[in-house]
């Protein structure tokens, strides 16, 4: 976590700081840049060749339409000319390791490409004005809609919340944004779908949307305002102007190559750490031990991998791998997803980073409304897929 997205402002403080569009922070996804993180002004780099971009994304798909296939047999050849039997545990191991790693990191380079050109489109400011105004309801659904296609990690979540509070969006529409952006965010959905399959990836979106609406909805009608840091309820943003520069179809290719050097950049470490711990599991956790723990008939595993899931902070692309190992292993699809849910949406980092601009009380109430329905999904997917 950086310290720029730490930095508190003093009490009784009239204006936020400056907001600027999103740029990688350390946990692997998205963040916004504080002050402190300032990025070039607008006007001082020059413009992308066209050519440059456009022939760098034709020549990357080329290469990454032809090597994906290949990995999975080439990981077998590789693991065959190591003196280690296939049908051992290291053999086990290895191979995960030899597939799943390139395999993620490939679909990490294709999903944030991707969603790189996607946040050309928007930018912070842009989002709150679209939120700003909206009445509960509506505004929850526009909020946790908008969260899904402007992702922003824990990192962000002070600089945020004040944008959306000093521009008017009511608390429970500003909770709904804050809970889908991490939980319900592209890197997530993207690699579910990989991974797991798009039944998985869609009953996901849709539980993760549900959650982000409902708990918004609640913490909103229970009015909650005055449970703010008080120097929260002080703040007021005048208006933003935005950049007039019309971006090119090379500046988006050029923005989603950005992306990919910043993102990959940060988080191939800890893709490969998820991979190593998941390859554990996959090797060596006898899966009759995992059944039991973590199985469909164990009631109690669905609190469990929540409580679990709380302390640690990481991003969605550190821990599918080891969703994929536990779900491989039997592991109920629920439980391990509540666990997920837990990791991202309800980390203890992010809750002493909101500790600056929430009092306890009203962390409390956010802990105990998305926990609930996190539980809620944990059991319905447990029912839902057998």
């Amino acid at each position: 976590m950086s310290s720029c997205c730490s930095q508190e402002a003093p009490a009784g403080a009239s204006t936020t700081p400056a907001m600027t569009p999103p740029s990688a922070c350390g946990c692997g996804e998205s963040a916004v840049a504080s002050t402190c993180c300032a990025t070039p002004e607008a006007g001082q780099a020059a413009s992308p060749s066209p050519a440059r971009p456009v022939a760098l994304t034709i020549l990357g798909t080329v290469v990454w339409v032809a090597l994906f296939p290949q990995l999975q047999p080439l990981s077998e050849w590789i693991v065959a000319q190591l003196p280690v039997a296939r049908d051992s545990q290291a053999g086990d191991a290895l191979a995960f390791v030899l597939y799943d790693l390139p395999k993620v990191l490939l679909l990490i380079i294709a999903i944030v490409f991707a969603t790189g050109i996607l946040r050309s489109f928007f930018s912070v400011e842009a989002t709150r004005r679209l939120l700003a105004g909206k009445r509960e309801g509506i505004g929850n659904v526009a909020a946790a809609t908008l969260g899904i296609a402007t992702p922003f990690c824990s990192c962000s979540a002070v600089p945020l919340f004040l944008g959306f509070v000093s521009a008017g969006v009511p608390l429970g529409v500003t909770f709904s944004f804050l809970i889908a952006a991490p939980m319900v965010n592209e890197v997530a959905l993207g690699l579910l779908f990989a991974l797991v399959g798009w039944q998985v990836a869609f009953a996901y979106l849709g539980f993760g949307l549900m959650i982000a609406i409902v708990s918004g909805l609640i913490i909103g009608r229970l009015g909650l305002e005055g449970w703010l840091q008080p120097w929260v309820r002080d703040v007021r943003m005048g208006a933003v102007s935005l950049p007039d520069r019309k971006l090119t179809l090379a500046d988006r290719l050029e923005a989603g190559w950005d992306a990919v050097k910043e993102i990959l950049a940060k988080v191939w470490l800890w893709v490969a750490l998820g991979i190593g711990v998941g390859a554990l599991i996959h090797g060596y956790v006898p899966t009759e031990l995992l059944v039991s723990i973590m199985g469909r008939e164990a009631w109690w595993s669905v609190p469990a991998a929540v409580l679990v899931g709380i302390p640690m902070y990481a991003g969605a692309s550190t821990i599918l791998p080891i969703i994929e190992a536990l779900i491989d292993k039997g592991a109920a699809l629920g439980t391990v997803l509540a666990f997920m849910m837990a990791v991202i949406a309800l980390s203890l980092p992010e809750m002493i980073i909101l500790k600056k601009v929430l009092t306890v009380k009203l962390i409390a109430v956010f802990i105990g409304v998305v926990g609930t329905g996190i539980l809620a999904v944990g059991y319905l997917f447990n029912m839902l897929f057998v």
